[in-house]
């Protein structure tokens, strides 16, 4: 990746993180030290722009492998809490980014189209891992896997994330291993 095009993501991401997601290309070149043009050679909109920023912060953080990994468990609940474990602990470092495009997607197509994207790779792998419980038989009875999945993506948001952490103060910590054990039980039962 050029130079530039990671100067562009780096600034449309404090810009994001800062600013929420009301900025202009301009604003972006401006932040970057680039010319207009170039921030439009690298990306041809905010809609990709944004998209690019996300699966930036992905990639950067290695959060896929991390949860290629965590889904590969042998066991289906440990399966489960390794997934939470890692997806909580990345909330956490993306929640800046996260709550601003939360909350302008439903002004702004452009961030709509990023969140979207990345909830939807989210809810996979917990449908990964409800599909798994449910094989094994673990799947708490009444329960689907499609519904168990939208529960526990539900349950983890950056929003109840950030209500925990930040409007009521639960360390980090905390809030995984006890939005961990509330998933784990309402899927399973364990």
């Amino acid at each position: 990746m050029s130079s530039t095009r990671l100067r562009i993501l780096g600034a449309a991401q404090r810009l994001i993180a800062g600013r929420g997601t009301g900025f202009t290309m301009a604003d972006v070149a401006r932040e970057s030290g680039v010319s207009r043009q170039a921030v439009y050679l690298h990306f041809a909109s905010r809609a990709s722009l944004f998209m690019a920023v996300v699966r930036h912060m992905d990639d950067t953080d290695g959060i896929r492998p991390r949860c290629e990994r965590a889904l590969a468990a042998p066991d289906p609940v440990e399966a489960l809490r390794a997934f939470l474990r890692a997806w909580l602990r990345y909330a956490d470092r993306i929640r800046p980014v996260a709550s601003a495009l939360l909350a302008s997607r439903h002004d702004d197509s452009d961030t709509a189209a990023a969140w979207e994207d990345r909830m939807d790779e989210l809810r996979t792998g917990f449908l990964a891992a409800t599909r798994r419980l449910r094989a094994s038989g673990l799947l708490r009875p009444g329960l689907d896997p499609e519904t168990a999945a939208d529960l526990a993506w539900a349950m983890t948001s950056v929003p109840v994330w950030e209500q925990l952490t930040v409007d009521r103060g639960m360390s980090a910590r905390d809030a995984e291993h006890h939005l961990t054990d509330a998933v784990t039980a309402a899927l399973a039962g364990c």
